[in-house]
């Protein structure tokens, strides 16, 4: 039987054409999944614009968060089996779940959670493993002490939607985030935040609540626009990291001053490089899992469009491209 996918157009980059593969077998340490839904993130957006300006020689599939039901598994899989339902990040080297069934390595997939359901579970997988491994891993919040402070800058899309409640749960931190819309405020407070303020004039928003610098700053947008304001907002010590590629040099002279750490965080380079700690992210995913079926972390789908068809790709890239969502898209299959 073949799969239905939606791909890059190789002639046609800026467009996406539906395409059918051959049938999939599960290497050693894969699932073959059955996607149900899947969300678009700016890397959907970020990898296609890439393709639309190189140029590629074979249809590309994207997508890179999903939930689904496994139909076979691996030889050396111990972990599923064939009917779990389980949710993923994938891996940006490997086929995307724009399709109907994707080969996903089972050391960074997690069962799904039982309360949510399809769309709302492939909202999730990226974005909770990056704000984790932003917090957790890079930043190392849990380890904070009591007075003080989290920046967050892009409070309501869709990884400050996750960062905000992890950092009120698993940290003594007062948490502030960057909102531009009343909308966007209230929904970062909805979450956890104690405080918002506009990104706008950040300095200046701080300075009206009495702040002049903070001890740890999550950068998930525009770190070249926010990179003045960050460098000077950073505590003596204090720790920075960013999700987002610069595209000017980043002057590093305040944080020398300051003996300021600056981490990165790309989601995709435990699977990219297969580090030997590759399982921690299928490990971070079934503890998110826990958090949601224990009412503790809320979801972040604020849309769901129905059908995997070349329109609704279109629709949800050019959403996600506009830079102002609030919580997830999801495509439910």
């Amino acid at each position: 039987m073949s799969v239905k996918a939606i791909a890059v157009n190789p002639q046609q980059p800026a467009d996406f054409i539906e395409v059918a593969l051959d049938s999939l077998a599960p290497g050693p340490f894969d699932l073959l999944v059955e996607v149900k839904a899947a969300s678009i993130n700016p890397v959907d957006t970020k990898v296609h614009a890439g393709l639309k300006k190189n140029g590629l020689q074979q249809p590309r599939i994207l997508g890179w968060d999903a939930a689904g039901v496994v139909i076979s598994v691996g030889e050396s899989v111990t972990e599923f089996r064939a009917g779990d339902e389980v949710w993923y990040a994938g891996d940006i080297t490997r086929p995307g779940s724009n399709a109907n069934q994707q080969l996903v390595d089972a050391r960074i997939v997690a069962h799904k959670p039982r309360s949510f359901n399809w769309a709302q579970a492939a909202a999730l997988p990226l974005t909770a493993i990056t704000a984790w491994e932003a917090l957790f891993e890079h930043l190392k919040i849990q380890q904070a002490s009591a007075g003080q402070s989290l920046l967050i800058i892009g409070g309501a899309g869709g990884v400050g939607s996750l960062a905000i409640p992890l950092a009120a749960l698993r940290s003594p931190l007062k948490v502030i985030a960057t909102a531009s819309r009343p909308a966007s405020a209230a929904w970062c407070r909805e979450r956890g935040a104690d405080l918002t303020v506009d990104y706008h004039n950040l300095k200046a928003e701080l300075a009206k609540e009495g702040i002049d610098k903070v001890d740890y700053i999550l950068c998930l947008n525009d770190t070249d626009g926010h990179w003045p304001a960050i460098s000077e907002l950073i505590a003596p010590l204090g720790q920075i990291c960013t999700i987002v590629e610069n595209e000017k040099p980043l002057d590093q002279n305040q944080l020398k001053l300051k003996s300021a750490a600056l981490h990165w965080e790309f989601m995709f380079t435990r699977s990219m490089f297969s580090t030997p700690d590759i399982a921690q992210q299928g490990q971070i995913l079934k503890q998110v899992s826990q958090l949601v079926d224990d009412g503790k972390l809320p979801g972040t789908l604020s849309e769901t469009l129905h059908g995997l068809t070349v329109e609704n790709l279109h629709a949800a890239h050019a959403q996600v491209a506009g830079g102002h969502m609030q919580g997830k898209v999801v495509i439910a299959y």
